[in-house]
């Protein structure tokens, strides 16, 4: 970390420093809330969860060598340095968000409903063709994971982008008051956290409060086909970078792609068009929804002073990441993981990519959550886009997904449709029913629990790559 001393830290945080004196201006090599990570010259911030109060473990992460730890009780013969806090969880907040203050480079904050983990990919690997890029790790984008993701930056950083997910008001503004963003992307307004959120315009509104600490000069990157992103006119004086797929609606469009090839699951082509010129990409992920995680890559890279080639270069080399359009072949199987969470748009654009497999075609999809009271529709819906698709196997697990099953057979009744009441039952005639040459897609909202799925597919088809 940059100059990160534990006199700062108490100041950050309000907290009260107890130690010897000269130690004050220790400085901090890095700050975490698992005491698994703690390395000599960290500081551990201890978090009360649900189930563990992590300040059982100051003994064990003081023993490891950590610099300070800090605390919500005082400390008897803790051997080290401590600080005093009310809320060990605020205070993480109130440090990230002084650290966030004394840099200098462009923070890039990725919202929206659907995309945002592919997205902060996409440009991340786009701004690494001129930068050296800190990026959100894994799901690391809630009150707890974005200031851990803060804190991860290095003097060597030039560059920082940062996923932020949110399920209620409120939540976003605290984000972006410690994100402190230079460039915002908001990729969609779906439909998802409506538990909470009720309905789109609440989702906008919620997800709009990532502009509540823009910088005064900084940049905002909208999809510009999402009908309430449309809205957005102007934000501080900052008229947004619109990018969608050209159209009726293409003069609108800072940036947009055409002439669009589909490679099936080898990926996309398309011609992508902006003010400084136009380039052609081959975007290695299936899926059109990847082309649009190439345009908010293009303006975010234009923003922040990339050249064409070097974006060309940064969309051509991303990878996929595991639970997310990853492709797996495993004893002439195909599967694609995409488990790591669902929603309505999300299944979608899965089930389109499924779309694309050769010989027979599989989707294995479970219980989509937060969906408040059209959940049962929103489900059913989906089902009927799995006929819809052509798909030729449906295997759905959970209460909810019996609508997934209900939809596909009222849409087609020749898709094969087979729905279970757990995940494990449904494993065990999943595994017995595919065979060499079938696509699989494996889909759910996270507290399913899909990856035991492709772990068992994984386990029971040797994998060859």
């Amino acid at each position: 970390m940059r100059n990160m001393t534990l006199g700062h830290i108490a100041q950050a945080c309000g907290g009260v420093y107890i130690g010897e004196g000269q130690e004050r201006q220790t400085v901090i090599r890095g700050a975490v809330t698992d005491s698994r990570q703690v390395e000599e010259g960290f500081l551990f911030i201890p978090i009360k969860g649900a189930k563990v109060d992590g300040h059982k473990f100051i003994p064990e992460v003081c023993a490891k060598g950590a610099a300070c730890v800090l605390s919500e009780q005082k400390l008897e013969h803790c051997g080290r340095p401590y600080i005093l806090v009310k809320s060990g969880e605020q205070a993480l907040k109130d440090i990230a968000k002084y650290y966030r203050s004394q840099l200098t480079i462009p923070v890039v904050g990725i919202t929206g409903s659907v995309g945002k983990t592919s997205t902060k990919e996409m440009v991340a690997s786009v701004l690494s063709q001129k930068y050296h890029v800190l990026k959100t790790a894994g799901n690391y984008n809630n009150e707890i994971g974005l200031p851990l993701t803060l804190l991860r930056i290095q003097k060597e950083h030039e560059a920082a982008v940062v996923e932020m997910g949110i399920s209620d008001f409120g939540e976003m503004h605290r984000l972006a008051e410690m994100a402190q963003p230079d460039l915002c992307i908001i990729t969609n307004i779906g439909i998802c956290h409506l538990e909470n959120l009720k309905t789109r315009d609440g989702i906008l509104k919620a997800k709009s409060e990532i502009f509540d600490f823009l910088k005064p000069e900084g940049k905002i990157v909208l999809n510009g086909e999402d009908d309430k992103l449309c809205s957005i006119k102007e934000v501080k004086g900052i008229r947004p970078i619109f990018y969608g797929i050209g159209g009726d609606g293409q003069q609108k469009l800072g940036v947009y792609a055409d002439n669009i090839i589909n490679y099936g699951l080898k990926g996309m082509g398309a011609d992508i068009h902006t003010p400084a010129g136009s380039i052609h990409a081959h975007i290695p992920i299936p899926g059109q929804h990847n082309i649009y995680n190439a345009l908010a890559a293009t303006a975010a890279g234009l923003s922040l002073g990339l050249g064409l080639l070097e974006i060309k270069a940064g969309i051509e080399s991303v990878e996929a990441i595991g639970g997310r359009t990853n492709l797996i072949e495993t004893g002439g199987i195909l599967v694609i993981d995409d488990c790591y969470n669902a929603n309505p748009v999300s299944m979608r654009a899965s089930i389109e990519v499924l779309g694309n497999g050769l010989a027979r075609k599989v989707a294995v999809l479970g219980d989509m959550g937060e969906l408040g009271e059209q959940e049962k529709q929103l489900h059913y819906e989906v089902g009927a886009y799995v006929a819809e698709k052509q798909i030729d196997t449906l295997f759905c697990a959970g209460e909810l997904s019996e609508e997934i099953a209900r939809g596909a057979r009222e849409a087609n009744d020749w898709c094969e449709v087979f729905h279970f009441g757990s995940r494990d039952e449904m494993v065990s005639q999943l595994l017995e029913y595919l065979q060499e040459g079938d696509t699989v897609l494996v889909k759910a909202s996270h507290f399913m629990d899909f990856p035991k799925v492709v772990e068992a597919i994984k386990g029971s088809f040797h994998s060859v790559s």
